[in-house]
């Protein structure tokens, strides 16, 4: 697989990583035997880059990785992982966000636990915490990678402002943020930006949670998804609509000889050398649909096409609810 850069000094990694949210039950239930068969075909695949965090699953998705790396020692040498926290609830169970110092080395320490490691690849603060100037959250970060707990920092949804902020304090690796042909908001200067300060752009959701694929998430099932079955996209009259407008992507992909997650890696892929998806699944055949996006050339004709079938805009409804909208940072 073509590898790209974990940030402007970090280490490369496959051009397309994986999301392990799915490892958690977010989208239906998985358990260890079946996070392990994924993490197998990621290494026979190629891909590198395992993307986690503390609140997947409420530790669920770390330890599911960190028990596959103690039954097969070598594998950590192959992998560049990834965590996040931040994500908490204040004393009235409400979700909050914590990016002090204190808060961000507790959450790290019980990670690498879960995880098996002395050290994390990267450590991203999963959101921006108001409280916090962009300067303030960069050094908090930082003091862990002078600990020698984390190798790398990262942003998790946040403005370009805020990344520019935060670069004058310690070097940022990574931002990540929903990208994909369903969401398109990075375009309006967050892509440019990372390119500019030499940060990978990490996109979660490159399939848009299973719209931009062959086999989206039935609807039978989104009603027992809790995230999915109060999302605006997956909700009437929007999710027929957004299904309608999908049977022409469908179709498109295969006219050109791939599947629709295959197109959609591989549209994501042209936005830059330094964007680097992580679709995730519980289901090996779909994670090689994924991956078979970085095998994939697209031409200036191939970009018009895409375009034709999924112009900017072209999804109904937002991405977030907006009680799921609280955090990420909005800049347009």
């Amino acid at each position: 697989m073509e590898q790209r850069r974990l940030g402007a000094n970090g280490p490369e990694v496959g051009a397309i990583g994986y999301g392990a949210m799915s490892f958690s039950d977010m989208y239906g239930p998985t358990n260890e035997t079946e996070s392990h068969a994924i993490l197998n075909a990621c290494r026979d695949l190629g891909v590198t880059h395992l993307d986690t965090a503390n609140v997947y699953g409420m530790g669920k998705s770390e330890s599911a990785i960190g028990t596959y790396l103690k039954a097969n020692p070598g594998a950590r040498d192959e992998f560049v992982i990834a965590t996040k926290a931040t994500i908490t609830k204040d004393a009235d169970g409400n979700r909050s966000f914590d990016n002090s110092a204190e808060h961000l080395e507790a959450e790290l320490d019980k990670s690498l636990q879960r995880l098996g490691l002395e050290c994390v690849d990267l450590f991203y603060a999963h959101r921006r915490d108001p409280r916090f100037t962009p300067e303030e959250t960069a050094a908090n970060l930082g003091r862990l990678v002078e600990k020698g707990k984390a190798r790398a920092i990262g942003l998790s949804e946040i403005a370009p402002s805020t990344l520019r902020r935060a670069m004058k304090v310690f070097p940022v690796a990574a931002v990540q943020s929903e990208y994909s042909l369903s969401t398109r908001a990075p375009d309006l200067g967050l892509v440019q930006a990372c390119a500019e300060l030499g940060v990978a752009m990490v996109a979660f959701s490159p399939v848009g949670r299973s719209l931009l694929t062959d086999h989206p998430i039935p609807r039978e099932r989104i009603a027992d998804l809790p995230f999915l079955s109060t999302n605006p996209r997956f909700m009437e009259p929007n999710l027929t609509e957004n299904l309608r407008i999908m049977e022409g992507f469908r179709k498109l992909a295969a006219e050109m000889g791939t599947t629709a997650a295959g197109l959609a890696n591989a549209w994501l892929l042209t936005r830059g050398p330094h964007v680097i998806p992580i679709p995730g699944t519980r289901s090996v055949e779909h994670l090689r649909e994924c991956i078979s996006g970085a095998a994939l050339t697209l031409t200036a004709a191939d970009l018009e096409r895409i375009e034709a079938v999924l112009p900017v805009g072209w999804a109904h409804g937002d991405r977030y609810s907006d009680a799921q909208g609280i955090g990420p940072e909005r800049y347009c």
